[in-house]
This record gives structure tokens, sequence and C-alpha cells, in this order.
């Protein structure tokens, strides 16, 4: 039987520190007898804390996001706004509210923070920027559904892994400033914004307030919104923005991406980019989609085709005149041609026009009635596309934009044929500013661009009145069809 255990007194275990030598083997008192029973408890002890600690692991790690409605002037629920703290270094779990996790060690977390962004704009490829996979996004390929349809990414998408795409910044200078990436959905970076609903990213390499390089940049859109199914994220021209409400049927979400600041990216549920405009793009595409949104604006615009005499041909000639760089210089004798052109040819209505007063709508009006189109070269006549198929297109040009000016030239050759319209030619007038270098120096240029065009009376009356001879021998074989047919509750109304 074991002997109890005499209590320790403060003489058992109390060292001198004066006589303590580490050479001498000193033999301390103690009262504790070990047994096997204490390592058994001492044991249960250990498991039991280490069993305690061990209570989150048997939890699921994964963080979860939360997310609340942003309010939005335009659209109160387009934008959620991913609320977790990058700067936080822990997480609250929706199963235990209480239980906290670090994020370190969270793969959600890691991969929020793995999300590189690229600039928008890549600068190694600024001498091709239009060529290939382009600059912009240089790092993506482009899908195209069948040979003669619209070249696109789509986000999110097999070919994007089911990833959405995202953008971060605001410099509306260099888009070398801006940024992309691409992120699992429940994987978003943080202080995302994700835009709810559709978005069509637009690249344009010039600007949208010049209504040709506007409307060749939203083209694709409406061809592929036409053939898919019946948005645009900051400045376009109202012309531009009308005849996208027209084709659309709401007005468009220029988004600005107001209250966001520089470093909080914007996620995109779904997004539509397209970088090649109309390249691709089959002809027949194209005029189906001419059709489409010529249809949609005379729609949006109250216009039906107006009344025709059966028993006289009526062609409709519009002088479309501009005003400032490549204006006519004598503007009333070149009306007074084509007017008298016109009053001695039957049948042929007259109509003089400024591209700079009218109204959208008045600009639908006036090409619905014109047969015959007469302009100088300028954005004004991206308007061509809304008169009827057939129609006719004369261009004119100062001095000098044959050989400086380059392939832009021949712009309104091109949107004439990918909307059925007959380009008729161009006037290049041989005389002009005088340049103190060669003609064909680029050091003329400035000089020729802005160009005011002269006149030419013989070949002006005979040119106008060769094509009205045409027209009218088209209108007789019944190679010109002015009716339309309306239909409201129709994607293809035309």
């Amino acid at each position: 039987m074991d002997k109890p255990l005499q209590a320790a007194t403060s003489d058992n275990i109390t060292l001198d520190d004066s006589n303590y030598d580490p050479k001498t083997k000193h033999n301390i008192v103690s009262s504790f007898n070990y047994s096997p029973k204490h390592s058994i408890i001492i044991l249960v002890i250990c498991l039991t804390i280490l069993l305690f600690f061990q209570i989150p692991s048997l939890k699921n790690k994964s963080s979860t996001i939360t997310m609340s409605n942003k309010k939005s002037d335009d659209n109160p629920e387009s934008k959620l706004r991913i609320s977790n703290d990058p700067e936080s270094k822990l997480a609250k779990s929706d199963d235990n509210p209480g239980l906290e996790l670090s994020k370190s060690d969270d793969p959600e977390s890691k991969l929020r923070k793995s999300v590189t962004f690229l600039p928008l704009k890549d600068l190694r490829y600024s001498k091709t920027a239009l060529e290939g996979h382009t600059w912009f996004m240089s790092t993506m390929y482009d899908t195209q559904d069948e040979e003669g349809e619209v070249q696109y990414q789509k986000f999110p998408s097999n070919a994007s892994n089911g990833r959405v795409l995202c953008l971060k910044g605001h410099d509306k200078h260099d888009g070398s400033w801006n940024y992309y990436a691409l992120a699992w959905p429940k994987t978003l970076p943080y202080n995302a914004t994700i835009m709810k609903g559709l978005t069509f990213v637009s690249y344009n390499h010039y600007n949208y307030d010049n209504i040709w390089h506007g409307l060749s940049s939203i083209f694709p859109f409406v061809a592929w919104h036409v053939k898919n199914e019946c948005e645009l994220r900051t400045h376009m021209s109202l012309w531009l923005s009308l005849l996208l409400e027209a084709t659309f049927g709401t007005p468009i979400n220029i988004e600005g991406f107001n209250g966001i600041k520089d470093d909080q990216p914007v996620c995109f549920e779904e997004a539509m980019v397209m970088r090649h405009n109309e390249g691709g793009m089959s002809r027949e595409r194209r005029m189906e989609t001419y059709d489409h949104m010529r249809c949609k604006a005379r729609l949006f615009c109250n216009i039906t085709h107006h009344d025709v005499n059966n028993n006289e041909i009526i062609i409709g000639l519009t002088l479309f005149m501009r005003e400032g760089p490549r204006s006519f210089k004598n503007e009333t004798i070149v009306v007074d041609i084509f007017k008298k052109e016109c009053d001695m040819f039957k049948g042929c209505r007259f109509l003089i026009a400024y591209s700079n007063n009218l109204t959208f709508c008045d600009q639908v009006k006036i090409m619905e009635k014109t047969d015959v189109l007469i302009s100088p070269h300028g954005a004004q006549l991206t308007n061509m596309f809304l008169m009827n198929r057939n129609s006719s297109v004369m261009e004119f040009f100062p001095k000098g934009w044959l050989k400086l000016a380059g392939v832009g030239q021949y712009v309104y050759h091109w949107i004439a044929s990918w909307s059925g319209m007959i380009h008729r030619g161009a006037y290049r007038d041989p005389i002009g500013d005088p340049c103190p270098y060669p003609e064909d120096d680029r050091r003329c240029w400035p000089i020729f661009k802005n160009g005011k065009i002269g006149l030419n009376e013989t070949y002006f009356r005979e040119w106008v009145r060769n094509v009205l001879n045409d027209v009218k021998l088209r209108k007789l074989e019944g190679n010109y069809d002015r009716s339309l047919k309306f239909g409201r509750n129709s994607c293809n109304c035309c």
C-alpha cells in the first residue's frame, strides 16, 4: 500500500544561487511520486486540446462572396459589388458566422489574387494595330460561327474556359493605361463591380463622333444581334446613338463607369468583343445588316414609302452639302448646275440639304426619297445606306487626295457596295491650293486634306445626265423596287 504523500515545504525546493555549483550534483527532494496512471491522464488532456483546435478544419474552409446591390442612376439592378476587403486577414464562413478562417489558406482567395491584368492596348503591335489579333486584347483570338459571319469574342464561353471579362482603368487618351483580365465568375478580383446582362465592348481605332467610324464599330454587333437574338458601354455622336436606339428598340446605356475608381475592376456577366468591324463578313451578310438598320430607322421615324405615281417614273436627286473643309468653292453655281439638269429630266425631284442642321429623322426622311445622292467626301455620306437598294452615289474630292489620302478615301465605295448601292465614281478636282513641295510629297497632305472643291460645269452636267438616264432605265426594267414591307413585330422588319 502506497504511503501518503507528504506535503512539500518551501525549504525542500529552494535553491540558494550564491552556493550553486554546476559541477556538484544536487538532489532536490520532491513529494511527487510518478506512476503510469499519470501518463494516461496527460495523454488524454493533450488529445482533448488537439481535438478542440482541429474542429475548424472539419468545416468548409471556403469563404463565400457577399454581393450587395449598388445603386445606379440609370439602372439600379445593373451593377453588383463584391464586398470582400482584400486587405482583411480573416474571412467569415456562412456556415458558421462566428468562425474565422485565414484567407491566406483559402483557395478561392488565392484565385482572386492571381487574376492578372494586361494592357488593353499592346504597344508591341503598334505597327500592325489592325491586323491579326490586333493590339486590342492582343492575347485573345476571335471566333467565327461560319465563313462570312461576324468575328467576335464572347465571355464566358468554352474558348475562355468559362471565364468572364474584366476591365480596369479610365484613361480616355491612351489605352495602354487601361487593362483587361479573365476571371472565373465565383472568384472575381476583390472589389470588382459586376455589370449584369449582355454588354457590347467596342473597339474603335478612331472615335465615335465621326458617324462613319462609329457605324463601322457597332455594325458587327448589329449583325450578330440580328442573327442570334432580338447595350453599349463613353461618348458617341447623337446620330449613332439614335440609330442604335432605333435598331434595338430602346435607348442605349453608354457605360461611363461613374463612381468606380481607376484601380477597381469591372467584370461583365456576359460580354461581346468585336475588333475587326466588318472584317470577315460576306457581302450578303453586310447587305442584310444594312437592310435591317435601314428598316428599323424608318420605323423609328414613322416613315413609310412615299406615294409613287404608276404612270410616271419619279427620281429623287439630293445635293447633300457640307460646310468648311471639302465643301464646294462656288456652291451657288454647283447647285444651279444640278438643279437645271434635274428640271430638264421628267420625273426628277431636286432637293438640297445641309447635313449639319438636320435631325436624325430628317436625314432618314431625305434618304428615303433619294435615288441619286450627290455629296463631297465626308462623314455625311454614311447616310447613303438609308436609301433604298440600287440607289446611286456621286462623290467629290479636293485636289491631292488620290495620291496622298491612302485607302481611307475609298470607304464610301465600300459602304455603297456593302449596303447594295451603286457608286457612280468620283470627281477629283485637279486645281487646289499650291504646295511648295512636289504634289506627291506627304508634306503637302495638310494643305490638300481640307481643301475645297472647284467645278467643271461640262463634266458635272454630262455625269449627272448619264446617271439619271441609267436610273430611269433600271426602274423601267423593274430592277429598282422602292416598296418595303414593314413588320413591326419582326426582328427582320424589311
